[in-house]
C-alpha cells in the first residue's frame, strides 16, 4: 500500500508536467487510485474534511488580498508609483534601477501578485532603462527580482496558504518574513548601486524622457514634487493600515485583508479608475484566481487523504526516521525537491502537493535536533515555512524555467535577449540563496521577530 502511495505521488508530479489542469490531476488520479485500493466507502470521510477548507476562517484572506491587489493594479498604482520614485532618485547614477527595487517592494506589500507586478514594471521601466543606457542584462535582473518580492513580503498570499496548511498563525508568518523582506531588498539596493557607480552599466537617469522635468519654474516643480509625494504616501497608507492593523494585534489578517480591499477600492475611487466596467473586470479576475486556489486546494485535500490512507505518510517517516536520515539531512532534502519543483509547478501546487506530505515528517522530529533556538513545535514550523517561501521566490527567478523569467520575456522589447534575462538574473539568486542559507543556519532571527 505505501509504495501505491509514493507510485501516486509520483505519477501526480509526472502528469502535472503535461500542462493538465492541476486541480482535476489531484484531485483525479487520488479518487482513482483510492477507489481500486481502499474501495469507495473510504471516501466518506471527503465530505467533512472538504467542508473543514471551506470553513477555515484563515483562508477567506485569499480572496480579499487578490482583490486587493488586482484593484490596486487597475487603478495605476505602479506607474505612478514608478514615476514618483523616478523623480526623487533622479539625480542619482542608477536612479531608474533604484526606483524599480523600491517600488518593487512597495508592490509586494500591496499586491503580492508576482506576475501582475513583473509584467507592469517591465513593460513600463525596461524600455526606459534601456533608452537611458543600462545594460539588457542588469535593467533585466532587477525587474524580475524586485518583481518577484511579492512572494516573501507581507502580506503574501504565498504565506497565508503556508500558514494554512502548517496550521500556524499567518500574523507571525508576516511577522517573521519582514526582515528577510527587508535584507533582500538591501542587498539589491547594494549590488545596484555599486553596479551602477563603478561600472559602465548606466547613465545617469533623468526624470523626463525629454528632460522638461529640469527646466520647468520653481513653482511648476513644486507642484510636480507634491504629486509625487501623494503618490507615494496613498499606497504607503494603506500597508501600513494593512500590516499594522494585524501587527499590532488590532486585526486579524483576514479582518486586515478586508480593510485592504476597502481601502484599494478607495484609492480607485480617488484616482478616478473606478467605473462598474471597470469593477466588473476585478470581480472577474478575482473570482477566476480564487476558484483556481481553491479547486487546486480541494483536490490536494482528497489526494492527501489518498495518500495518508494508504499509509504514504507513516512509510516516510519511518523511512526518515530510522533509515539513518538527519534531521538537517532531511531538510537539506525537502528544500532541493521544492527549489527543483518550482522550475516546473506553480508555487500553489508546490504548498498543496509537497508541503502536506512532509508535515508529518517534520512533526516526528524534535525542533531542538535543529537548532537550540528552537524550542517549541510552532516555531520550528514558522522557521520551516519561511524557508520555503524564500526557496520558492528563488526558483521563480533560476533559470531556465524560472516563471518571472517567462513573465518578463513576454513583455521584453527585442533587443533584450532571453540569455541576458538568464545572466542579469544570476546577481540576484545568489543573493537569495545566500540569504536562504543565512536563515537556515541562524533560525533565532526568525524566533526573535515574532516574540
Amino acid at each position: 500500500m505505501e509504495y501505491l502511495a509514493l507510485l501516486l505521488f509520483l505519477g501526480i508530479l509526472i502528469v502535472l508536467l503535461t500542462g493538465f489542469p492541476v486541480a482535476f490531476v489531484l484531485g483525479g488520479m487520488a479518487t482513482l487510485v483510492g477507489v481500486i485500493a481502499l474501495g469507495p466507502e473510504f471516501f466518506s470521510f471527503l465530505p467533512s474534511r472538504i467542508m473543514g477548507v471551506m470553513s477555515n476562517y484563515v483562508l477567506m484572506a485569499v480572496p480579499l488580498f487578490i482583490f486587493m491587489g488586482i484593484t490596486l493594479q487597475r487603478s495605476g498604482i505602479a506607474e505612478e508609483l514608478l514615476v514618483s520614485m523616478s523623480r526623487i532618485f533622479s539625480r542619482f547614477k542608477g536612479g531608474m534601477a533604484i526606483s524599480v527595487i523600491v517600488v518593487g517592494a512597495l508592490m509586494a506589500a500591496s499586491t503580492g501578485i508576482v506576475g501582475a507586478t513583473v509584467v507592469t514594471m517591465g513593460t513600463i521601466s525596461l524600455p526606459i532603462m534601456l533608452k537611458y543606457g543600462y545594460s539588457p542584462r542588469l535593467a533585466a535582473g532587477v525587474v524580475a527580482s524586485s518583481g518577484t518580492l511579492g512572494q516573501i513580503i507581507p502580506p503574501s498570499i504565498v504565506l497565508v496558504l503556508l500558514g494554512s496548511v502548517f496550521n500556524i498563525s499567518v500574523g507571525d508568518l508576516f511577522k517573521a518574513a519582514v526582515v528577510p523582506g527587508i535584507i533582500l531588498v538591501f542587498f539589491y539596493l547594494i549590488y545596484t548601486l555599486v553596479i551602477t557607480q563603478f561600472f559602465s552599466v548606466s547613465t545617469r537617469f533623468d526624470a523626463s524622457s525629454s528632460g522638461e522635468y529640469n527646466q520647468l519654474p520653481k513653482k511648476k516643480v513644486d507642484s510636480i514634487d507634491n504629486k509625487v509625494w501623494i503618490a507615494l504616501f496613498v499606497p504607503l497608507l494603506l500597508i501600513l493600515a494593512v500590516l499594522g492593523s494585524i501587527f499590532s494585534g488590532i486585526a486579524s489578517p483576514t479582518e486586515a485583508a478586508a480593510l485592504g480591499a476597502a481601502g484599494s477600492i478607495i484609492i480607485a475611487m480617488m484616482r478616478g479608475r473606478l467605473s462598474w466596467e471597470i469593477l466588473n473586470g476585478i470581480a472577474k479576475e478575482t473570482t477566476q484566481m480564487t476558484s483556481m486556489v481553491f479547486f487546486i486546494l480541494l483536490g490536494a485535500t482528497t489526494f492527501t487523504l489518498v495518500f495518508r490512507g494508504l499509509d504514504g505518510d507513516i512509510f516516510l517517516i519511518d523511512y526518515f526516521t530510522e533509515g539513518g536520515f538527519t534531521p538537517w539531512g532531511f531538510l537539506v532534502i525537502v528544500m532541493a525537491v521544492v527549489f527543483v519543483a518550482g522550475f516546473f509547478i506553480d508555487f500553489i501546487e508546490i504548498i498543496f502537493i509537497i508541503v502536506p506530505v512532509i508535515l508529518p515528517i517534520l512533526k516526528a522530529f524534535s525542533p531542538e535536533d535543529f537548532s537550540p533556538a528552537l524550542h517549541t513545535m510552532p516555531q520550528l514550523l514558522l522557521w520551516v515555512a519561511i524557508l520555503l517561501a524564500l526557496n520558492l521566490q528563488t526558483s521563480f527567478l533560476t533559470p531556465p524555467f524560472g516563471f518571472s523569467l517567462f513573465y518578463l520575456k513576454g513583455v521584453a522589447p527585442p533587443e533584450v535577449k532571453t540569455v541576458d534575462i538568464y545572466k542579469g538574473i544570476i546577481p540576484f539568486i545568489l543573493i537569495q540563496m545566500a540569504l536562504v542559507v543565512f536563515i537556515m543556519l541562524n533560525p533565532e532571527v526568525i524566533t526573535f521577530i515574532v516574540n
